[in-house]
Formats: structure tokens, C-alpha cells, sequence
């Protein structure tokens, strides 16, 4: 178990952009807009090669205000990627959504950095900033996923409450095909990756087990929160139509 894990050539790792290229003939032939999917991959591909270069510098400067100041960076943006597809305009919602998120994602975050994993600097970057990010993100999908459904349903003249509930049930079906799957159907990242490093699988499966409540009650709280802040602006959108 205590292989390393190898390097990916940057020949071979164009190979994993086979099944991506294939998506996007898909898309193409069936008269989709493949503009927002090729704007999607080419930032994924900037910012995992930026952060790359940039976490080096984070985990050598092991400081807690530049800790502080990339959750910040995770939190402010996840807000407003959140709204992407919202109908109601950003700014509206922003507030209330990056409050949502602040509080679902920032009390699951504390819980789990200060007392599951109880850690020593506090602000460790080599945790703090990965979980974060799990958790930021989790927060991010379900607001999202939320406002579209619930937008879908006001639009429809469904009562709100109702609209409500099936909004929150509609953010957290990834996540709840994620409990089912686990360890069934797949193996989450985190633990692939400490496997991969050479960490005992029972051990791996501890820190999994974690990740995937964390990600689970970042989601849910957030979404509950938002669905509960934004009813007026729903209400009105109702109305106007």
C-alpha cells in the first residue's frame, strides 16, 4: 500500500477528453448550445491550472488570513454561480443567498474541521481548503438546483409551500443517489484518492462516511434556508405573471 501515485503524462491526459468531445457532438447534433459547454471546459481547465500553482503557495505559507481569504473567495463565488440559471435577476437574490450558504455551508464546515477532525493548526490548509470546497460547492448545487425547480414551479401557479417542498426534495436528489451509491455503485474522490496514496480502505471509508454527511447537511441547510428567505421574491414573481 505504499505505492505512489504515478503522473499523468499531459499526452495521456488528452485522452480523457475523448468521452467529453463526444458529449459535445452530441449537444451539436441534437441543436443544443454547446457555447456554455466549451466556456465551461475551457474554465475548468484555467482554474484547476491556476489553483494548482496556487494551493502549492497556500500549503507553504500555511498562513490563517490567507486560509481565511480563499474560503472567502469559495463563498462569495459559489453564491453567485448558484444563481446561473435563476430567472429573477442576481443581485435580487445574491444577499439572501449568500447568506444561506454562509450559514448552512459555514456551520457544517466549523463542525467538521473543529471537532470531527479536530484540527491542529485550526486553519490547516491542506484540509480546511479541500473541504471547503466540497462543502461551498455542495451548498452551491443544491441553491441552484432549488431556484430552478422552484422558479419552474411558481410559473405553473403551484402554491408556494408545495413549490417549496418539491423544490428542496428536487436539491438534494444528487446528493441522495450519492448515499445510495456509495461504496455500491461507486467510490467517491476523496476516498479513491487516499486508497490511491497508499491509506488503508477502512480508514479511507471514515473519512468518506464524513465527507458525504457534510456534503448531505451543507446541501440540505443551505436550500432550506434559501427556499425560506426568497418566498417573497417568489411570491411576486407569481404574481406578475
Amino acid at each position: 500500500m505504499n505505492d505512489s501515485i504515478p503522473i499523468i503524462p499531459l499526452a495521456r491526459l488528452g485522452l480523457a477528453f475523448i468521452p467529453v468531445a463526444l458529449v459535445v457532438v452530441i449537444l451539436y447534433k441534437w441543436s443544443l448550445n454547446i457555447k456554455n459547454t466549451f466556456y465551461a471546459i475551457s474554465r475548468m481547465l484555467i482554474q484547476l491550472m491556476v489553483i494548482g500553482y496556487f494551493l502549492g503557495y497556500i500549503f507553504e505559507a500555511n498562513s490563517a488570513w490567507v486560509v481565511l481569504a480563499v474560503v472567502t473567495v469559495m463563498v462569495f463565488a459559489s453564491s453567485w454561480i448558484a444563481l446561473r440559471t435563476s430567472r429573477i435577476k442576481r443581485t435580487v437574490l445574491y444577499k439572501k443567498t449568500l447568506y444561506s450558504i454562509i450559514l448552512g455551508g459555514g456551520i457544517t464546515f466549523l463542525l467538521i474541521t473543529q471537532t470531527v477532525l479536530d484540527l491542529s493548526p485550526w486553519y490547516s490548509p491542506r484540509y480546511v481548503i479541500p473541504l471547503a470546497g466540497m462543502i461551498f460547492a455542495s451548498s452551491m448545487n443544491s441553491v441552484s438546483l432549488a431556484v430552478e425547480r422552484l422558479t419552474a414551479e411558481i410559473e405553473r401557479n403551484v402554491d408556494y409551500q408545495q413549490a417549496r417542498n418539491t423544490a428542496l426534495r428536487t436539491s438534494l436528489i444528487p446528493i441522495t443517489n450519492s448515499l445510495f451509491a456509495v461504496g455500491l455503485v461507486s467510490l467517491p474522490g476523496m476516498m479513491t484518492g487516499q486508497i490511491l496514496s497508499g491509506i488503508s480502505p477502512l480508514v479511507a471509508a471514515r473519512y468518506q462516511i464524513m465527507v458525504m454527511c457534510m456534503i448531505f447537511g451543507s446541501a440540505g441547510i443551505s436550500s432550506a434556508l434559501f427556499l425560506k428567505l426568497v418566498k417573497p421574491d417568489f411570491l411576486a414573481l407569481g404574481k406578475s405573471k
